[in-house]
């Protein structure tokens, strides 16, 4: 609008502005509408606001004094106007939100189903807090691991018998994955003097593949090293490992067996958990069945950590979960724990 209109021009302009306004307001169909009719009307090119910058174009002081009441009565009037018009609208708007939105509230409700733990996980960490019950720490390491820490480190040379049976995965000569978790405990004799006593949890590989084996398993390995250790302080905690775990009626034996980073070693048996000793299918009808892997630290190990064998002895023990998971369930075939059949899993 000019700014140039004489006083009756500026006076009629308004009525017309106010009139113009009702009938825009009066055809607003929705929030964005009017807030169009806003900005046409009270924005900074608006057409109430023109007038307002019209104001100062007035020099008789009565015409600009009326004139300025009657901006404010028509300012006024557009704001009540739009605040009621948009109050109205958001009512109009949450009224049909309701009607279109609305549920059946007679409909059965919908479940939310919950995940749980795998029950590797749920065994694995059951064995931890009994061992931590126990004062043992927790340590780690890595899985693709030197051939060093892996085997020799661990009394196990390159042309030792004993690599056969591991069925190793080789990145390079001299890297392979980890086939057990013994190099943590090589790694944390490097790094720390006696008193010891860790367990070292964590996946190992082998190449190996059935019913019973996997090429990827978890383990848990125990060491514990001190002055005056003897194979009473090694029977002692797995004894009270198996009864927590399996039950304080479950039998334990102890077998003579090799490792060769153990010297004396020995597999550790339970009473059959499925017969209760009677001998069955499962544990070839003698009635035990093998758990652990034992035996006091070669003082051979010691020697390549830099200990002193001649004042520290120790213990150190092996476990696969996947067995320990088995026997607690009574699960026959390994390969189930990593199919993700929902139907298995919801059972634990």
């Amino acid at each position: 609008m000019d700014e140039r209109l004489s006083p009756d021009q500026l006076f009629s302009s308004l009525s017309q502005i106010e009139t113009e306004f009702r009938s825009d307001v009066e055809g607003a169909a929705d929030l964005a509408g009017l807030q169009q009719i806003k900005t046409k009307y009270t924005g900074k090119k608006g057409l109430l606001t023109a007038r307002m910058k019209a104001l100062s174009s007035i020099t008789d002081p009565a015409q600009k004094k009326e004139f300025g009441k009657r901006l404010n009565e028509v300012k006024n009037i557009i704001e009540e106007t739009i605040k009621g018009k948009e109050l109205s609208l958001r009512e109009g708007e949450k009224e049909r939100r309701l009607l279109t939105e609305k549920i059946d509230v007679t409909l059965p409700g919908k479940s939310t189903q919950f995940g749980r733990r795998h029950p590797i996980n749920q065994v694995l960490g059951e064995i931890k807090d009994i061992f931590v019950s126990m004062g043992f720490g927790i340590e780690d390491g890595p899985e693709v691991e030197l051939d060093h820490y892996n085997f020799e480190a661990l009394n196990i040379p390159k042309d030792h018998p004993a690599r056969d049976m591991q069925d190793t995965f080789y990145v390079s000569d001299d890297v392979v994955l980890r086939t057990h978790t013994s190099p943590v405990q090589v790694r944390v004799m490097e790094k720390r003097q006696p008193p010891l006593k860790i367990i070292a949890p964590g996946k190992v590989y082998r190449c190996d593949a059935d019913v019973s084996h996997t090429a990827m398993f978890h383990q848990v390995e125990g060491l514990m090293v001190d002055t005056g250790i003897s194979f009473s302080d090694l029977k002692g905690v797995l004894e009270l490992f198996i009864h927590s775990f399996f039950g304080k009626e479950t039998p334990v034996r102890f077998r003579p067996s090799y490792f060769p980073f153990t010297e004396p070693s020995a597999e550790v048996d339970i009473g059959c958990v499925f017969c209760k000793g009677k001998g069955c299918r499962v544990c070839k009808t003698t009635g035990w069945l093998e758990v652990l892997g034992s035996g006091l630290v070669n003082p051979r190990v010691f020697e390549m950590a830099g200990y002193d064998p001649d004042k520290y002895s120790g213990f150190a023990f092996g476990m696969g979960v996947e067995r320990m998971t088995m026997l607690k369930y009574a699960i026959d075939d390994i390969r189930l724990f990593y199919e993700n059949d929902v139907r298995f899993l919801r059972q634990f």
